[in-house]
């Protein structure tokens, strides 16, 4: 297999994988149409700094760890679905909190409002966002393993094995962000009424529900 063949291939297994929906594509549409489009790149950038991430110690071999290791692939496990449980329980908490009357729905939708304008003033909500994009990344053992297995597959023999495999990386971010943006702009043109009371709790309840069910699909190992 030649560089360039290598390359289009990779292409082809991780564009279906960047197209198949899952909790990245939950946590960027909600936040692009709930919160605010800087923290949703915010959240993009997270998620593809944590592949990059994945995909050059996968490349060094040190993520080969949690192949070798039981106790290792199980301490990220486990944190990794404390997290994505923690926060699908926060959301669903917060759609049950909220009071069912027009009124408190409107000022809660003002007060979120408020709070995202005055995040994205600053960078903070950018921050915010890539915090949160890169811990639900970095912590899901999966993705580590999915590199693992299949990015030496794609290098070619007697290609660097560094280089070649932060060039595929490179390729499975790139693919990331066109698809993202894609998202952010569809969560944009619907952002109007995807910001009405009773879409803001249909959707943060579909959100909790995706974050929680890959929480406790990690938990239990599937």
């Amino acid at each position: 297999m030649d560089t360039i063949t290598a390359l289009w291939s990779f292409a082809l297994v991780v564009g279906l994988l960047t197209l198949t929906p899952g909790l990245d594509t939950a946590l960027i549409l909600r936040t692009a149409a709930l919160r605010s489009r800087r923290e949703a790149w915010g959240v993009v950038l997270g998620i593809q700094v944590g592949t990059l991430a994945w995909g050059t110690l996968s490349s060094l071999g040190v993520s080969a760890l949690l192949t070798a290791s039981h106790t290792a692939y199980e301490v990220l496990r486990v944190a990794g679905a404390g997290y994505l449980l923690w926060m699908g329980g926060r959301m669903l908490w917060g759609t049950l909190r909220r009071r069912q009357g027009e009124d408190a729905d409107a000022n809660a939708g003002d007060a979120d409002d408020a709070a995202a304008a005055h995040a994205g003033r600053g960078g903070g909500g950018l921050l915010l966002g890539l915090r949160r994009g890169a811990l639900t990344n970095l912590l899901n053992p999966k993705v580590g393993v999915f590199y693992v297995a299949v990015l030496p597959q794609f290098i070619p023999a007697g290609a660097p094995h560094l280089a070649m495999g932060i060039l595929l990386t490179c390729v499975h971010v790139t693919e990331g962000l066109i698809w993202s943006a894609a998202l952010v702009a569809f969560a944009g043109v619907l952002r109007s009424w995807l910001r009405r009371p009773v879409a803001r709790r249909v959707m943060d309840r579909i959100t909790g529900v995706v974050v929680v069910g890959f929480g406790l699909r990690l938990a239990l190992g599937d």
